[in-house]
């Protein structure tokens, strides 16, 4: 009578075992879960972590990542306005934002990617296309800023400047794939041209130009810095000039008034004793003058006077 007891209870309990661990989930902190009835959804999303209960064998549970997912498109070959053909890779981040629209409409984080390759694709041909090559390359007109706002420029300068450029376009391609996404539950958090390569025919062409317009932007600097040379070299002997000149008159000022200092000394001297000063003054001279043994003289002149009264 035992035995037969004892296996129905064991009996009962695994049923309920099996029913129990059929019925509990645990929803994890990266995770959103949409239960399922048949096909059809059964309450709200369950966004918060922790266990969670269902009907078993009759309710499915869907599990989709809440975290921002990589999305990665394939580079693709696009024409320009200006009829230039360039590859582009672009590249971006979404999240699951409506699990229970993106069970309806995607199913799968699968389907959800080939999704936006499709539609990523379309929208960046789309938006690229209505622009000029220069506008997708630069972002900013950055190398014309260098000239002053005076200055006009260049025809060649001005086909050079850009119009919206390339953060610019990035963002409207942003926007208008938000508006498309958004019905599959989706929202794109961030979109950015990863990258972009020449076609063959274009490659040379546009490394030409860029070369060609750096050398005229180191030209032109290296034009306005020999102009800022001269200017300083000007001023540098506009300066020294003046300097020589205020000292050459201070130099001149001393020396003449030393001269007259000295005038007046040998004035104040000489009107003491006229007689000695000239003695002085002669005999100052005969060495000066008989230096090289050979002179001249009449026996009345008056250089010889006081060898005279020597005699």
């Amino acid at each position: 009578m035992k035995q037969p007891v004892t296996a129905l209870l064991i009996v009962f309990l695994s049923i309920m075992g099996i029913l129990i661990l059929n019925s509990a989930f645990i929803v994890d902190q990266t995770e959103q879960v949409v239960i399922t009835q048949f096909g059809e959804p059964v309450g709200g999303p369950i966004v918060e972590p922790g266990l969670n209960w269902k009907v078993p064998f009759m309710q499915e549970i869907h599990s989709f990542d809440k975290r921002v997912l990589e999305w990665d498109g394939y580079p693709s070959e696009v024409p320009t306005r200006d009829k230039k053909f360039i590859w582009v890779d672009v590249t971006g981040r979404w999240r699951i934002d409506d699990p229970l629209k993106f069970l309806q409409t995607m199913r799968t984080e699968a389907n959800a990617q080939t999704r936006l390759d499709d539609i990523m694709d379309g929208i960046s041909r789309n938006f690229i296309s209505r622009h000029d090559l220069v506008d997708i390359v630069r972002s900013s007109n950055r190398i014309l800023e260098v000239k002053t706002r005076d200055e006009e420029m260049s025809g060649e300068e001005a086909y050079e400047k850009i119009n919206a450029g390339r953060d610019s376009i990035t963002r409207q391609i942003l926007e208008a794939a938000r508006t498309i996404i958004k019905e599959y539950g989706i929202e794109l958090i961030d979109l950015r041209i990863k990258r972009i390569n020449y076609v063959q025919s274009v490659q040379y062409k546009v490394f030409d130009r860029m070369i060609s317009e750096r050398k005229r932007e180191a030209e032109k600097l290296r034009s306005e810095g020999n102009g800022f040379q001269a200017e300083i070299s000007g001023q540098r002997e506009k300066e020294l000039k003046k300097i020589t000149s205020e000292a050459y008159l201070s130099a001149q000022k001393i020396r003449g008034q030393a001269d007259r200092e000295s005038t007046r000394t040998y004035g104040e001297a000489y009107s003491k004793d006229p007689e000695f000063y000239a003695f002085m003054s002669t005999l100052e001279k005969y060495p000066e003058t008989l230096k090289d043994g050979k002179l001249i003289l009449t026996t009345d002149s008056d250089f010889l006077k006081y060898l005279k009264k020597v005699e």
